[in-house]
């Protein structure tokens, strides 16, 4: 699996569109990109964009509210800025009643009259028209004033439970998100299906995830509670079972709960699927880690430590210098052959314009045909260039090329909490919990000072000599790069002969395409041809590479290999001979996209065919006569048993439709062998 390929162009994209969004880098400028890359943004959309964003940290600021129990804050800035949230009196009736648990959990005397005057001027007068159970759990709420919070046995010791702060404040989020359309950026919201899906799949293929130490705390258990729609909305028309089947079967959804979520968002299936996917929690100072680490990697930001709530730098260099610094974030993905298809779609097009049915968009991360065809050998053994006078001569030549680069790059600032929303004082309680929790997650995640600073200037110089060879690579000038790398480590293409093919087929291309034919022919023969002599399958695009002779001149280089491509290849292999591994973002893409292709390829493999009527061909044989397995596309399974079975037995679709290929396409038959 760590050779499937990833257009890392399209990931580039995605994950700056992140970071602008989420306002993680000092300013508004767009970080340095590949000139494949064009990431300027309208000024309409940047208006949108920093209005979710301020949305967001309203939403935040609230949650946080909630979950420290400062109800009246909460209360304070939803009435403020989101004032609809309290016109909705199940709402209003539910942030009451914990306002009241919260000022008898302080347990001065004033704060229990302040209790009484709540129940009296706010929660009973709720509790008349908030739903129909409202006031017999506003009676029930009252044996608070009887059992206080160290009972553990008393009949309101869910009331007491911190658990009902996270729920609250959950509920709040999934309202606001909805109505503000205070969605978190695409990036996000895809690695959220990705880690679902592989976990669903890994999990029915009785298969351990290679990356499960990383997803498993990057990907939180719980889940935002849903956002219930009006009594008004269970008069909506009925939903088409499709859009139903497509939204619980994509986000793991009962039956009923798609419906209701398609209630909520009006029938908007596209919104519904957003909703539910934003409901999924990811940790996030995890996240910005992970993405801190890509942007370094990319050269988007500066190499530098960050001193942000919740977030430490975290290279993932070679054990002799990371050490503890990378120690919470490492994972080895497995071993795996299968790669995945390309495609052409933006994946910009996954959620914003897409449903539960068009997730296959992702693919367009993945990466061209010339990487998969080409892939590099590299070598992971440690480097022992670093501190030699070749290592130092082609870093001192490479920091001359990169000056013009390293300017453009953006300061990483980390995700700063924005107080402008605070309509009071922030509790000192809040603020303290805050602080300890950053203060923990420092010691856990830092090495000590001293020792980080002394390793720093070595992998700096490391990762700006590795950005100044693909920088080359990009601009095409590959002898350049063949020439630095052999001076620098004169074993690397010995152990890389396809990277070190690559490189002399753009210079062959070049050379044809400046017309000089007699140039190129001596780089084929002294280069391509012995390359393709040692390693056969380097022979066929060496076939390929010898056709741009018979082209115009002006047409050979530009239709053959993309230098972005090679450019990121390079970026791999030299990085890992230098003991800097792939972000460990890289591993989390991997292994994800490998699984929804996978699950995807089941699923259209299983419902091919199954919208029409099939004749049954259960016996019909092989050519050397052996039986065959009946399958869905062999199995008479139209639309209305696929649906039935899926609806009854809570199936997915490839499940039911399996199931009713062992009963020759009978829903009634495939339910009552199921209940009998």
């Amino acid at each position: 699996m760590d050779s499937l390929p990833v257009n890392w162009e399209a990931l580039d994209s995605l994950i700056i569109d992140f970071v602008k969004s989420e306002n993680l880098i000092e300013d508004s400028g767009s970080p340095s990109t590949s000139p494949s890359t064009s990431l300027s943004p309208s000024s309409s959309t940047s208006s949108s964009s920093s209005s979710s964003y301020q949305s967001r940290l309203l939403i935040r600021q609230i949650r946080r509210s909630v979950e420290f129990g400062e109800i009246d804050a909460a209360i304070d800035l939803l009435r403020v800025h989101a004032p609809f949230v309290l016109d909705d009196h199940r709402l209003l009736f539910c942030l009451q009643k914990q306002r009241f648990i919260e000022l008898l959990r302080k347990g001065t005397a004033e704060d229990r009259e302040s209790a009484i005057n709540c129940l009296r001027e706010s929660l009973a007068p709720c509790a008349l028209d908030a739903y129909p159970e409202a006031y017999e759990e506003f009676k029930h709420i009252l044996l608070a004033l009887v059992y206080d919070e160290e009972d553990k046995n008393s009949p309101v010791v869910s009331e007491w439970s911190p658990r009902r702060r996270i729920d609250i404040a959950g509920l709040l989020s999934s309202v606001l998100r909805a109505h503000l359309c205070a969605y978190d950026p695409l990036f996000a919201m895809s690695l959220r299906y990705l880690i679902s899906i592989h976990k669903l799949f890994c999990f029915r293929q009785g298969v351990p995830s290679p990356i499960s130490d990383l997803t498993q705390r990057l990907l939180l258990e719980d889940r935002d509670p849903p956002a219930t729609p009006l009594e008004s909305s269970y008069e909506a028309p009925p939903f088409d079972e499709v859009d139903i089947q497509a939204l619980a079967h994509a986000v793991e959804l009962t039956r009923q709960g798609a419906i209701d979520s398609l209630r909520f968002a009006k029938g908007d299936l596209n919104q519904a699927f957003q909703n539910e996917l934003c409901r999924i929690r990811l940790d996030d100072p995890m996240f910005d880690e992970l993405v801190h680490e890509y942007c370094v990697y990319r050269g988007f930001v500066n190499f530098s430590v960050v001193d942000s709530p919740g977030m430490q730098l975290s290279i993932n260099d070679d054990q002799s210098e990371s050490g503890q610094l990378s120690k919470n974030c490492s994972t080895e993905v497995g071993d795996g052959n299968t790669k995945l298809s390309g495609s052409d779609t933006s994946a910009s097009q996954v959620i914003m314009e897409g449903s539960p049915e068009s997730n296959t968009n992702l693919a367009s991360i993945q990466s061209t045909d010339t990487e998969e065809r080409y892939p590099s050998e590299t070598s992971y053994g440690d480097c022992s260039t670093s501190g030699t006078p070749q290592f130092e001569k082609v870093l001192q030549k490479n920091k001359c090329l990169r000056v013009g680069e390293t300017n453009k790059r953006k300061r990483w600032r980390g995700r700063h909490e924005n107080t402008e929303f605070v309509s009071g004082p922030t509790s000192e309680r809040s603020r303290e919990d805050l602080n300890d929790d950053t203060t923990m997650l420092k010691d856990q995640q830092v090495s000590p000072k001293s020792c980080f600073l002394n390793m720093m200037k070595n992998r700096e110089d490391k990762h700006e000599l590795v950005l100044g060879l693909k920088e080359l690579a990009s601009r095409g000038m590959t002898e350049e790069v063949v020439e630095e790398i052999n001076e620098m480590d004169s074993n690397f293409f010995v152990q890389n002969p396809s990277l070190l093919f690559q490189l002399k087929q753009v210079e062959f291309l070049k050379l044809v395409g400046s017309g000089d034919h007699t140039q190129a022919l001596r780089v084929a023969c002294s280069f391509l041809g012995p390359l393709a002599s040692s390693h056969p399958d380097l022979l066929k695009p060496l076939k390929e590479t010898l056709l741009a002779l018979l082209k115009p001149n002006e047409e050979a280089f530009n239709d053959r290999l993309p230098l972005c491509v090679l450019a990121n290849t390079l970026q791999v292999a030299i990085g890992r001979r230098l003991g800097i591994e792939e972000p460990q973002l890289m591993k989390i893409i991997r292994a994800t996209l490998y699984t929804h292709d996978a699950s995807r390829l089941d699923v259209d493999m299983s419902t091919d065919g199954s919208s029409q009527v099939t004749g049954s061909s259960n016996n019909r044989k092989q050519e050397d006569g052996s039986p065959t397995q009946s399958s869905a596309r062999d199995v008479g399974c139209d639309e209305t048993a696929i649906l039935k079975v899926m609806e009854f037995l809570a199936l997915p679709r490839a499940d039911a439709i399996h199931l009713l290929a062992q009963y020759n396409g009978n829903a009634e038959t495939v339910i009552q062998q199921i209940f009998a």
